[in-house]
């Protein structure tokens, strides 16, 4: 029997605090990036979602939906995997661009990497205000990733320019004002969809919803799903850090299992968060340069060595403890410091 779907029963599902089944969930994301529901339509959606809780699968609709109306990348090279490092952000702590310096290390040591993201809304700096501010490009456009990638391994792909269709929901967002599932979308937004992925979450509440989602929508994809601690306070990190252990999920095509990583198990000892925060974009810039020269603090140092082990391990399936090796002695050299004037 085929359902008849209408905004008004999915509205008043969401009202009477029930989860969406996957036909109202893909009906609903469809209307609203497609610019069809108005205003008040559009804004009881994405509240009523929050106020019961979104599930996995209404979050991996909602991702769906918006990369079928994404300008997608092909003709990537397969023979090695594709890799980003990211963040959902929102974890408040005004850290320094931890992700962004290690995505530069990573293509630094050969490896393969297209980052998806955008300017500050929570942070001092956001990547592509740090990435702009080294000389690097916002406007590579889908056919000029693949011979971008080719020249530096990595590229930056600016998420205004590949997602239009978020263009209808942006007013209904500002008019909000307050968190929605937006707020966690972009790591599943990638228009080149990476194979390898340590993605950041802000929020602890939010770990497992974000590994279970993407275990829906990239079901090929082989990611550490990580929540930075810090030992003795409260809130933490959206990348691994010096600061405590780490809590995370494993996502492994489509399989979801738990792992906690302590960084003093691989002789990082603990720093603190102060070490690491900076007041502005002209301090974020100062900071990932310092950093990619192996110039900058122990903490800053220990930090990027982290998250940049992780993804050695991802990418390569080395052990971790010889990645970490790795990563820490590369940081400590300054292996990127092409990147820090943006040559790449």
């Amino acid at each position: 029997m085929i359902m008849d779907l209408n905004m008004r029963d999915i509205l008043d599902t969401l009202g009477e605090g029930a989860d969406l089944t996957p036909e109202q969930a893909a009906f609903a994301f469809r209307e609203l990036f497609e610019g069809d529901l108005s205003p008040a339509q559009a804004g009881a959606l994405l509240m009523g979602l929050r106020a019961k809780g979104e599930t996995a699968l209404e979050l991996a609709s909602a991702a769906r939906a918006g990369l079928e109306r994404a300008r997608l990348v092909s003709g990537l090279p397969t023979d090695r995997p594709i890799v980003e490092i990211v963040g959902t952000g929102g974890d408040l702590m005004n850290s320094f661009n931890c992700s962004t310096a290690g995505s530069l290390y990573l293509a630094a040591l050969g490896h393969r990497v297209v980052k998806h993201g955008n300017r500050a809304v929570s942070s001092s700096s956001g990547s592509a205000d740090a990435l702009e501010g080294l000389g690097i490009r916002l406007d590579t456009g889908p056919d000029e990733v693949a011979g971008a990638l080719a020249k530096t391994g990595f590229v930056y792909l600016f998420a205004p320019g590949y997602h239009p269709a978020f263009a209808h929901i942006a007013p209904v967002r500002r008019e909000l004002g307050v968190r929605t599932l937006f707020n966690l979308m972009g790591p599943l937004l990638n228009p080149a969809r990476p194979s390898r992925q340590l993605m950041g979450v802000g929020s602890a509440r939010a770990l497992k919803l974000m590994a279970e989602t993407l275990a829906l929508t990239a079901p090929d994809v082989l990611a550490l799903v990580i929540h930075g601690t810090v030992e003795g306070r409260k809130g933490g990190f959206d990348e691994l850090t010096p600061f405590g252990p780490a809590l995370g999920f494993v996502v492994d095509r489509g399989k979801v299992s738990p792992f906690r990583l302590d960084p003093s198990e691989f002789g990082i000892p603990a720093h603190d968060p102060d070490q690491v925060r900076v007041a502005d974009k002209q301090s974020a810039l100062a900071a990932i340069r310092d950093v990619l020269t192996g110039r900058a603090n122990a903490a800053m140092q220990d930090m990027t060595a982290l998250n940049l082990g992780a993804a050695l391990h991802l990418v390569t399936g080395r052990e971790l403890a010889e990645c970490m090796r790795e990563a820490r002695t590369a940081v400590a050299d300054g292996a990127a410091r092409s990147f820090a004037n943006g040559n790449g």
